[in-house]
């Protein structure tokens, strides 16, 4: 993250907390955490001439998760391609969510016996790891969406926050702002992500949105700007929680469909 943009997420998270520590308790409430919602994602680093046969791969994929989704096992699934390669990186990955670990696991069970699990350019991958996430912060627009994009930022918490920072800046500064974003079309779907599998220290947490399209991704940024612009004020709230020296952003290319 460079220098100007540091300064810009930093004063308006900043801005953000100083608003909750001057607001009564009632008014704090703010916008509620949901019931539970668990996403598995699978990652692959998918050598370059075996990609056509990942996205048949992906495509046979449907069938199953598909059928979840009208069955009601799970209320998402999609795929994504990452933009923005990284050496040690997932060049492809592919998920699903459910309100209950049970529907995550079932499906993923159902790849195992049908032998989707082991397919051969699955065995082509040069690394291959999972993670299952949780969430009490998301909403979404149903339907299928094709050729989105996918903005992921992770953040690592200092080990002096405080325990409920990350519900705190969810209800006070996330979750209002990216409402906003769904309301108005902007983004598809936003969700605030921790490891329900820890694999990753325990301090991580990630925000993660679609956008339907590229023109959309500029529409955030502005958005954003428009925040900050707003609300010039800044402060060391955020930055007192959060190590800057671990986040990272990650942007993909999506196919999501959600009920």
């Amino acid at each position: 993250m460079n220098k100007k943009m540091w300064r810009m997420v930093a004063g308006v998270f900043a801005l953000a907390m100083m608003a909750v520590w001057a607001t009564p308790a009632r008014a704090q409430e703010g916008p509620k955490e949901k019931p539970p919602m668990y996403s598995y994602v699978g990652n692959w680093n998918i050598p370059r001439a075996q990609w056509g046969d990942m996205e048949k791969n992906t495509a046979a994929d449907v069938t199953v998760l598909a059928k979840a989704l009208a069955d009601g096992t799970i209320v998402g699934y999609g795929d994504d391609t990452s933009l923005v390669h990284q050496p040690e990186g997932a060049t492809h990955d592919q998920w699903w969510s459910a309100m209950s670990m049970a529907g995550v696991v079932n499906v993923l069970g159902q790849f195992y016996k049908n032998g989707g699990a082991t397919a051969p350019v699955l065995a082509s991958a040069t690394k291959h790891w999972d993670n299952i996430f949780v969430s009490r912060y998301y909403n979404w627009r149903p339907g299928p969406h094709k050729g989105a994009f996918t903005r992921v930022a992770s953040y690592k918490l200092k080990a002096d926050a405080p325990a409920d920072a990350i519900d705190t800046l969810s209800k006070n500064l996330f979750v209002p702002f990216l409402e906003k974003l769904l309301g108005s079309g902007t983004i598809l779907e936003y969700e605030i992500d921790t490891e329900a599998v820890h694999t990753e220290s325990i301090q991580m947490f990630w925000i993660v949105f679609i956008a339907p399209n590229a023109e959309a991704l500029d529409k955030y940024n502005a958005a954003f700007l428009d925040v900050q612009k707003a609300n010039p004020l800044g402060g060391p709230a955020f930055t007192s929680m959060v190590n800057f020296t671990a986040h990272r952003d990650e942007l993909a290319l999506t196919n999501a469909t959600y009920k």
